[in-house]
């Protein structure tokens, strides 16, 4: 896995063995950036579900101010940690243990990217509930083009989906 643009263009990360995460593809994190690179700059970013933390380090690798980690599993907290200390970018990011629908409260309303196991379809009904109370700037899910998310959850409204392979990225807004 590798970074794709910005201050840490092609630098190489860990990632974690074995299938307890499943890393977002370098094509559709692309289509993402691609569709944030107006919006990124000095953007606070949190990667929630972050596994190896590479959405996040991509942001902040493109010019987010600081990125926020959420994740619960402990193989994938040393990852994150050690993908942080090899570039150097402690300071710019704040890391969060435990599960994503407790600790996204502590986090600032800027970009959410939420991409939870695509197993656990009532992750994303609870994420993107919780933060249609309180709505952030911009969210993006990440989820199998199979499941039909809602168009509003709360004052967060649909405002574009981009398709790649069997993955969707459903971007939200505030009304």
């Amino acid at each position: 896995m590798r970074i794709i643009a910005g201050e840490f263009r092609s630098r190489r990360l860990e990632s974690i063995p074995g299938d307890a995460t499943r890393p977002t593809a370098d094509r559709v994190r692309e289509a993402l950036f691609n569709i944030l690179q107006t919006r990124i700059a000095g953007a606070s970013f949190v990667d929630a579900y972050a596994g190896t933390g590479a959405v996040g380090i991509e942001a902040l690798s493109r010019g987010a101010a600081h990125a926020w980690f959420l994740e619960r599993d402990r193989r994938a907290l040393d990852t994150i940690r050690k993908n942080l200390a090899l570039l150097g970018v402690e300071r710019r990011a704040t890391i969060l243990a435990g599960k994503a629908l407790v600790t996204l409260e502590r986090c600032p309303g800027g970009i959410v990217f939420l991409d939870p196991p695509y197993d656990q379809e009532d992750e994303y009904t609870g994420a993107l509930g919780l933060l249609g109370e309180k709505p952030p700037v911009l969210t993006i899910a990440q989820h199998s083009i199979r499941l039909k998310l809602k168009d509003a959850y709360g004052g967060l409204h649909r405002t574009r989906m981009v398709k790649h392979g069997d993955n969707a990225l459903s971007f939200y807004a505030a009304e």
